[in-house]
């Protein structure tokens, strides 16, 4: 499996695609935000002061949401008012790791 990951993302870098690599799903510890960072390039990231999250992705503590995605708006406020409160908040991975090591997100929970 290893090396038929590292032919498929070897094959993207050639061809200048962007892909996704399997990873696993489920929700992730609390954690406060240690960074939200918007960007032009269509999707934002948030890191999580983790040591681990389920999803297996390179990054243990950063993750991503493309702006398009259904919720994504909302998401984002979410995990805005959880950096402005401090309180401690959970994202679920939908299993998906791109390039970076990133995980994607489908949900944010955040607590009392």
């Amino acid at each position: 499996m290893k090396n038929l990951t590292t032919l498929f993302t070897g094959l993207a870098l050639l061809l200048g695609q962007s892909v996704a690599l399997p990873g696993t799903s489920g929700w992730s510890d609390y954690a406060t935000v240690a960074e939200l960072t918007p960007s032009s390039q269509q999707r934002y990231t948030v890191r999580l002061q983790l040591n681990d999250n389920p999803s297996g992705c390179r990054s243990k503590d950063t993750f991503y949401q493309d702006y398009a995605m259904s919720g994504a708006e909302q998401m984002f406020r979410t995990l805005l008012e959880a950096v402005v409160s401090g309180k401690p908040v959970r994202v679920y991975v939908t299993g998906r790791c791109e390039l970076n090591g990133f995980a994607e997100i489908s949900s944010v929970s955040i607590a009392n």
